[in-house]
């Protein structure tokens, strides 16, 4: 064999992604892009806000000198220094310019936090449902997933969370607005999951984290609030990326942020810094760290996904189809309308409609289905379609 058995194994348990994607391209090839709802990828179809294209252009016309040299792995000061006024402004908690390292994404963050934090055999809670790419960052690490299923409303099982801690509980990690499901998590779920982990903590002699993966913050509906789970829990890490509330996935950039009155903050931050340069990132993109430090304050509108939300929420509703409703991110996450349907019989039977979903068993809770509404509104028109015959034919065959 070509490659390791480990990746080899990844790559065999990820293979519902590439499946998507491999049947996506057939479909719109055999039947034409206008006749296929490819509603699998969380890939924002909307192009960056006019303040973001405005600054982009002057940075790359008239660059300050040096702006594109090496700089401290932990990214530049002045980009540090805008965040973390940002987040003392938004959270009441004295951020510094040390207490943030600029990072590729936030998936490049996980990695950096996951390097730094973890032992071999240490574990980590998950959430489920969960972003499959959890799983790998964890083990990347030498780290082990533990799964706790969260309720019926997917809001978190605190007595679920306090079964799974171990003496080898390093970290638990949440995600909300949550993908997939678009759950937000109450300020009460994270004084209770706060509670838990600063008794725990004290138990074992170590603190254990929360880590926060907060990429879709800006997103949200009906006038839900997002609250910040620092303030809620000291030995928190921040992370997030300016991928969705920016619409500039591609770019890549997001940064780690350490509460500064956590336990050990500044040996954190030191760690974050030498595990951003050891798995070779050395150091965010010099041109995004120029760019989003003057866009602090530029959000995104979001009322086209909010329409589109709206439009299959109904859908769902009509086919008979049990939905939680998602109060964030561009997620909604369905009940496969006949118990008796496993969810990979169920996307194959909308296959066979043209419609493109994503197993429930993927994110860790089977008997779902991922939609994403990060699409056009043709796409939304077509699945609502799509998802009305489909039912018809589950209730015509039950």
């Amino acid at each position: 064999m070509a490659i390791s058995n480990a990746i080899q194994q990844a790559m065999q348990g990820a293979s519902w992604i590439r499946k998507m994607f491999e049947e996506g391209i057939r479909l719109k090839r055999e039947l034409g892009e206008d006749q296929v709802a490819d509603m699998a990828l969380g890939n924002p179809m909307m192009e960056p806000p006019a303040r973001a294209a405005a600054r982009m252009a002057q940075l790359a016309t008239d660059p300050a000198p040096g702006s594109h040299r090496y700089m401290p792995n932990a990214g530049f000061r002045s980009t540090r220094r805008a965040i973390a006024a940002h987040l003392e402004k938004e959270t009441g908690i004295p951020y510094n310019y040390r207490d943030v390292v600029m990072t590729v994404g936030a998936g490049g963050a996980l990695n950096v936090v996951f390097k730094g934090i973890l032992d071999p055999g240490d574990e980590v809670i998950v959430l489920a449902p969960y972003f499959v790419e959890y799983r790998f960052y964890i083990t990347n690490h030498a780290g082990e997933i533990v799964l706790v299923q969260t309720d019926d409303q997917f809001r978190p099982d605190v007595a679920a969370i306090e079964a799974a801690i171990t003496p080898r509980t390093r970290a638990v990690i949440v995600n909300a607005p949550n993908n997939p499901t678009g759950a937000v998590y109450p300020a009460e779920d994270y004084d209770a999951v706060g509670a838990l982990l600063e008794k725990k903590s004290a138990e074992h002699g170590r603190p254990i984290y929360l880590v926060s993966d907060e990429p879709y913050r800006a997103i949200q509906y009906d006038g839900v609030d997002v609250p910040w789970p620092v303030k809620h829990y000291r030995d928190t890490i921040h992370i997030t990326s300016f991928s969705k509330d920016l619409a500039m996935p591609g770019e890549r950039i997001g940064y780690v942020a350490i509460n500064p009155e956590s336990e050990g903050a500044l040996e954190l931050a030191s760690a974050f810094t030498f595990t951003n340069r050891i798995l070779g990132f050395v150091n965010a993109p010099a041109f995004q760290q120029r760019l989003v430090e003057g866009l602090m304050d530029v959000k995104l509108d979001t009322s086209g996904y909010a329409s589109k939300r709206t439009r299959l929420l109904k859908a769902l509703e009509e086919g008979g189809y049990p939905t939680v409703r998602p109060m964030g991110a561009f997620y909604i996450f369905p009940q496969v309308p006949d118990p008796e349907m496993d969810d990979i019989e169920f996307v194959n039977l909308c296959l066979s409609e043209r419609l493109l979903v994503v197993p429930g068993s993927g994110f860790g809770r089977p008997g779902h289905f991922r939609l994403s509404y990060a699409v056009t509104d043709r796409d939304v028109d077509l699945c609502c379609e799509a998802l009305l015959r489909v039912a018809n034919r589950i209730g015509a065959a039950s």
